[in-house]
């Protein structure tokens, strides 16, 4: 984000209702919104949540310069004393999310916003870009290393991604998620995140032959020696002319401590195979074999299924745009507005004739349950903030729409955890985010709470996500009462 005033990153209709807040509302009525999202990408088990720490840095830095200000003058939208009012703007509300990293599932908050309205409604558009994007990109991410069953995936989209900023981010939600990193130069040096890479076809090309151009690259770098193999013929030559090499750097008492090739066309699994049976027959079975080229989830699983031989896997496109599902489409809805003389929250709900488009009313939280016995997710709760639960109590589980489906848990035999936890509150950040690779440790632990049923690829198993009994008394009650308006 590199220190821009990202204030008028936000849709028109956001600043008009303001202008409408200011000129025929309190402006200070205190709202919640929720923001969350309704199903999960590429029909998966779950998704990663990711981009906390770009809306901190957004909320904090959140003000209009005095160009922003001349610029809105120039639209003839809106009026000088709502101007005025923008002069001196700050976000003064609280927020609470969902940490980076968590596993997260559809219809419940991932970031809950408690401000006046104002500032609750401004926030909106550039929360769901920054949290929309990292999400799904960490998301993908995760499917792709789960795939890869515990090769290393290198993230290196970046010519490839939409733009600067989603190659950057795109980077670091994939490094959450369990890449062991990055082409992204700069994303290494923003987040501090590990930077890898070997040479493109060029460089081969660039020499008089190929077994110069590798001997040259194996001199300049001998404890990160993977070589590309592919540019005139592979198991013709390419593969010969590296094992050539790996030959003389160990005559030469060169240690042989990361070494290896790479694939970037052809039949990924046909040349794995038979460059790992000429890499061990000349003595060199513990060369690394990475693939790049189109990869994804699907083809790395393929891949893994005939057999290949790859134990490294770079993944560029499909990752860094999350080609087969370009959007997480996470909402940002109204939940709940204060009654000026209780302070108390009245809830409010958005109707459809899509059940899943129906909003959950009120202040709530999320509370996560797990199986006692394997630290496994049974199901997450969404309850009402003041709701308190015991997990030495037994506790009745219920499917919100399907209410006849329901779960019992026995007294001890579950644990509970509230997910969403406050990061500013009156305005001032009260949350430090960690480092990425701290988030990344992370969510790892956090994926090895799901199921094995919910991480495959193909028809997983659906995590319940359930409405406590009173929330889900009180949205029916809501409900209900529209029928008779």
């Amino acid at each position: 984000m590199g220190g821009r005033n990202l204030t008028l990153l936000t849709d028109l209709y956001e600043l008009t209702m303001m202008q409408g807040y200011f000129k025929e509302k309190d402006a200070n009525e205190t709202v919640i919104f929720d923001a969350f999202y309704r199903s999960n990408p590429n029909n998966g088990g779950y998704a990663v949540c990711a981009g906390l720490d770009q809306v901190i840095e957004y909320v904090k830095d959140l003000h209009f310069d005095q160009e922003d200000v001349d610029y809105l003058r120039s639209t003839g939208l809106f009026g000088e004393d709502f101007l005025e009012y923008l002069r001196h703007f700050r976000f003064s509300g609280d927020i609470y999310a969902v940490p980076e990293g968590t596993v997260i599932f559809p219809r419940e908050p991932l970031v809950k916003v408690i401000a006046p309205i104002m500032e609750a409604q401004l926030v909106e558009t550039a929360l769901l870009n920054i949290i929309n994007h990292q999400s799904l990109i960490a998301t993908k991410a995760a499917r792709v290393v789960y795939a890869a069953q515990g090769d290393g995936v290198m993230e290196f989209g970046l010519r490839r991604a939409q733009g600067p900023d989603a190659g950057i981010y795109g980077a670091r939600a994939a490094m959450i998620a369990g890449c062991i990193g990055t082409s992204n130069v700069l994303c290494g040096k923003m987040f501090d995140v590990p930077v890898k890479g070997t040479h493109a076809h060029s460089w081969i090309m660039s020499f008089p032959d190929e077994l110069t151009a590798f001997r040259t690259y194996a001199r300049l770098y001998p404890t990160a020696c993977i070589l590309l193999v592919d540019t005139y013929d592979t198991l013709e030559s390419g593969v010969p002319h590296a094992i050539q090499v790996f030959q003389e750097m160990r005559d030469a008492g060169i240690p042989l401590t990361f070494y290896g090739i790479r694939l970037d066309s052809g039949d990924l699994a046909y040349l794995s195979k038979k460059a790992k049976k000429m890499l061990d027959e000349a003595g060199f079975p513990d060369a690394v074999i990475s693939a790049s080229n189109d990869l994804d989830e699907t083809l790395i699983s393929s891949l893994k299924l005939q057999g290949a031989t790859i134990n490294s896997w770079g993944v560029g496109t499909n990752l860094i745009t999350s080609k087969d599902c370009p959007s997480f489409g996470g909402v940002y809805k109204l939940a709940a507005i204060q009654d000026k003389k209780t302070g108390q929250f009245i809830p409010k709900i958005k109707l459809s004739e899509n059940a899943e488009k129906i909003t959950n009313p009120g202040n709530k939280k999320i509370l996560r349950i797990y199986e006692k016995a394997t630290g496994k997710i049974i199901a997450d709760l969404i309850c009402l903030d003041h709701e308190k639960y015991d997990p030495s109590n037994s506790l009745l589980l219920f499917d919100p729409i399907e209410t006849w489906k329901k779960t019992h848990l026995a007294p001890g035999s579950y644990t509970i955890r509230e997910l969403m936890v406050p990061v500013f509150r009156n305005g001032e950040c009260v949350y430090q985010s960690p480092r990425v690779m701290d988030i990344r440790d992370y969510c790892k632990k956090e994926l090895a709470t799901l199921w094995e049923e919910s991480l495959r690829l193909e028809f997983p198993h659906r995590v319940h996500v359930d409405l406590s009994h009173e929330l889900w008394h009180m949205k029916n009650q809501l409900l209900d009462s529209y029928h008779f308006q």
